[in-house]
Parts: structure tokens; sequence; C-alpha cells
């Protein structure tokens, strides 16, 4: 936190419960692909459905040699929507990536650097006009695929800081994410893996049902402390 200089109480807050989730859990190294345009896919394809479908989905695209712009885009959609069965909803999600391409070859000639040499506020704005694109998805796409300084909010966050008292518990997105914005050096690194951070505690410990209290990093800052029952503590995330 040191490294701040002097901040607001709220930001040094903030601050405060990131390093110690940093050093509960270590870095999550988010998102896992290879490429951009494979964090694009999968962000166009976790929606609604756990990682390891999506996982099973994008190795299915690799090993048909998909996983690049001109081949899915060239790509026939029942074709896809075979190889991304697992991730459920699979035709509209086909769909959903047929919308990306075009958009993507129409504005930008099929260039991801072209892509992300727009400035954030125009090209977050041209994303949500894509079919099937919503602020979640936008936002990983332009932090995670990018680069850009913009942190992604989703219901891990909204329940972890509700319980912790810094936002209210039915804030809407746009909410959630001005009160990180308008607190927290706007930094990549630290908007990536503040929100992988808070997705690890979330799933691991600030569950929906009998969160682990008892092992939690933040719980001295939790007006919801004390409703747990005994865990395990999770070993180191990845």
């Amino acid at each position: 936190m040191g490294r701040y200089g002097q901040t607001n109480p709220t930001t040094q807050k903030l601050l405060g419960i990131y390093e110690r989730l940093l050093a509960y859990f270590g870095p999550r190294n988010w998102w896992p692909a290879d490429t951009p345009f494979e964090v694009i896919v999968g962000a166009i394809l976790t929606q609604n459905v756990a990682w390891k479908n999506v996982q099973k989905a994008i190795s299915a695209l690799k090993e048909t040699g998909l996983l690049e712009p001109e081949a899915l885009h060239q790509a026939p959609v029942e074709q896809i929507e075979t190889l991304i069965r697992p991730t459920g909803y699979f035709r509209q999600k086909a769909k959903k990536l047929k919308a990306f391409l075009n958009y993507l070859f129409t504005n930008y000639g099929g260039s991801l650097d072209r892509l992300f040499f727009v400035p954030l506020p125009k090209l977050r704005q041209e994303l949500l006009a894509v079919h099937g694109i919503g602020q979640e998805t936008a936002d990983a796409i332009l932090c995670y695929a990018g680069g850009y300084p913009i942190m992604v909010m989703d219901a891990y966050t909204r329940r972890v800081f509700g319980r912790l008292g810094l936002t209210p518990p039915g804030a809407k997105y746009e909410e959630l994410q001005a009160f990180f914005m308008n607190h927290l050096p706007h930094e990549t690194a630290l908007f990536n893996e503040y929100h992988a951070l808070i997705d690890g505690l979330a799933h691991y410990i600030c569950t929906k049902n009998d969160p682990g209290c008892d092992r939690c990093p933040v719980a001295t800052t939790c007006r919801t402390t004390g409703t747990a029952k005994p865990g395990p503590k999770p070993g180191r995330l990845q």
C-alpha cells in the first residue's frame, strides 16, 4: 500500500483488503489463455457456465484450428455450435461469437491490434453494442485481452463487498464499478489481480451459503463475520 503514497481512507481500506487477499491466495494469473483472442472467446463462452466447461470448448476449437479470428469467422455456425456444446446455450453463444467476429472484421479488418488501439471509453461503447456482449463480458475483454485499466464486476464482487459493508448488497454493476474505479489507482495489473482475488474469496470462502468466516483473510473488516461453519483452508489457487 505504501507505493501509492497518501490515499484517502476508502482507498486505504480497499488496498488493505487487496494486500490481505494477495498474501492469502497468491497471484491467480488471470486470464488463463494463450492469446488475447482466446481470452475474448472465453469471455463470451463463460456466460452462465462453469469455467471447466469453457475449457472443454476452447480445447475443441484449438484442436480444429478455429481459435483464431479468420478461421472462426469463416467457420459455419453449425460447426461452432457442435464444438462449444459443453458451454450450454451453445446456439446463442455461437451467434454471439459470430456477432463479435462480424464487428471485428467489419470495423477493424479482423485485427485485434487495431481494435485495441481504440480509446477505452469509445471501445467499451462499441463492444456493448455488439449482440450478446454485456458489461461484464465487455470489461473482461477490455481488461484481460486488451490490457485496459478497467475492473470487471460480477455477482461475487457484489456478495463480498456487500457483506463487508462497503457497497449496498443490491448495487448495480455500474455502481460497483464506479466505487472501485473512483478509489483505486487506474492500473491494469491491479484491476486484473483484484478481480481475480475477489472471485477466489467468493468461490472458496465467502460462499453464498455457510461462508467460512473463520478462515477468511478479511474477516476483521467484515460486518457479517461469525456466521460460518469451520472448514479447511484452500490450497494456493491457480
